[in-house]
């Protein structure tokens, strides 16, 4: 059990305030009226207080909500109870440390007294930690609200995982016939130097759509903690923007250790191991997508804007199936962005291409099934991920391929920068 001198419940919030500590530093950072209050306290009595996954969170500000009320002694009971619960939770030590420290001198900074480098940097860590548990409560979020992005799975994927870089927030969603509800979320730990992977080890988590493959079964160190899920990083966007490097995955933590600070990894998304394996009946399929973002928005509940661009788009594709089918290829290719690209090959290539094949005009029969689209967040520009399977017949071929499309909005017209085998 690890133990950093002095800390948090009332360091906490003058770490994120910048207040020495005292009642009136306290209540300013929660709100005084009493709705405020309650509506800080009502997952105090729900049954997501019963579950390890939600835990952290709960008893870490159910302590300092008791703390506000002049429960010092019961914040120090609650504390308690998460490290007998979580005994590998080295924030709650760093409260619990605060909390019995404040009942002798009056503590003027956050971590108070500490010196050594190397303890300041870990009670930095641990208060960026607990500023991104709290704040997630804090915020009062309305849960029924899904992030300013089309996600469209198909039936295949019965789930979809977004997180919140800025946040260190992970959200599950479950699709519900093409209806998404949300199901939890999670605290997560990114890169040591943030976000927006470029190249070998930058220590950045990417930005963009990506697909959780099986647990791998090798042996693995133990900072992986219980399981590892690898992500396609690089994917095709990655490859066309030359951006290297490789093992970006989602795993758990040290078996010592609960959770990491939010920027601590080498480019990997990761959680705690309880969470990971409460995920893991979810990403074994090998199917789940991934969508790491920065600065994400919300729809209000009932928005339809991403139902419209839904639409928009699959009529996009109704017209590039319809064009391919009849083999008139200057409408087929009007689908298509000059700035196409496919493995190596330009748009000008694959026009000579597609000219050569439907020359002869042969009769072909194609169907599309199994469509899911995700828009590819933060990129200053609309595009969109689409995949499929794709069954195609003519006198000279017939296979079925699971295909990968790139769209993007140029315009007002959606057109096609992408195309090969997912």
């Amino acid at each position: 059990m690890i133990f950093l001198n002095k800390g948090l419940t009332y360091g906490l919030l003058t770490a994120i305030t910048l207040m020495p500590w005292n009642a009136t530093a306290v209540n300013s950072y929660f709100p005084r009226n009493a709705t405020a209050i309650n509506s800080y306290s009502k997952f105090l009595h729900t049954p997501k207080l019963d579950t390890l996954t939600n835990l952290a969170e709960n008893l870490l500000v159910k302590s300092l909500l008791e703390i506000t009320q002049g429960k010092n002694q019961q914040a120090l009971t609650t504390i308690d109870e998460l490290i007998h619960k979580i005994p590998n939770f080295k924030l709650a030590y760093l409260v619990r440390g605060d909390l019995l420290t404040a009942q002798a001198q009056r503590l003027q900074t956050f971590g108070n007294g500490i010196t050594d480098t190397k303890q300041s940097e870990a009670v930095r860590d641990l208060q960026a930690e607990a500023r991104a548990r709290i704040e997630r409560y804090l915020s009062n979020e309305d849960l029924s609200k899904l992030p300013n992005l089309l996600l469209s799975p198909n039936e295949q994927q019965g789930h979809i995982i977004v997180v919140d870089t800025d946040k260190s927030r992970m959200y599950l969603y479950k699709n519900n016939a093409g209806s998404l509800s949300y199901v939890r979320d999670y605290y997560v730990t990114v890169g040591k130097n943030g976000i927006d992977k470029q190249v070998e080890g930058d220590k950045r988590t990417p930005i963009g759509v990506y697909f959780a493959s099986q647990k791998l079964t090798r042996p693995l160190d133990d900072i992986y903690g219980d399981a590892a899920y690898p992500l396609n990083y690089p994917n095709e966007w990655d490859i066309l923007h030359n951006r290297t490097g490789s093992g970006i995955w989602l795993h758990g933590t040290s078996r010592t250790t609960y959770s990491r600070p939010p920027n601590a990894s080498d480019g990997c998304v990761v959680l705690t191991n309880q969470d990971l394996n409460t995920l893991a009946p979810i990403l074994q399929s090998g199917k789940t997508p991934v969508i790491i973002a920065k600065n994400l928005k919300w729809l209000p509940a009932g928005n339809s804007a991403s139902a419209s661009e839904k639409q928009a788009l699959q009529e996009s594709i109704d017209n590039w199936l319809n064009d391919w089918k009849s083999q008139n290829t200057p409408q087929y290719l009007s689908h298509y962005s000059p700035a196409f690209s496919s493995n190596g090959i330009n748009y000008q290539k694959w026009a000579a291409h597609k000219y050569s094949v439907q020359a002869r005009k042969p009769k072909v029969d194609i169907a599309l099934s199994n469509i899911s689209m995700f828009s590819y967040p933060d990129i200053g520009k609309k595009l969109v991920v689409v995949d499929f399977t794709q069954d195609f017949k003519s006198p000279n071929l017939n296979n079925t391929m699971q295909k990968r499309q790139y769209w993007v909005q140029e315009g007002n017209t959606w057109k096609i920068i992408y195309e090969g085998a997912s």
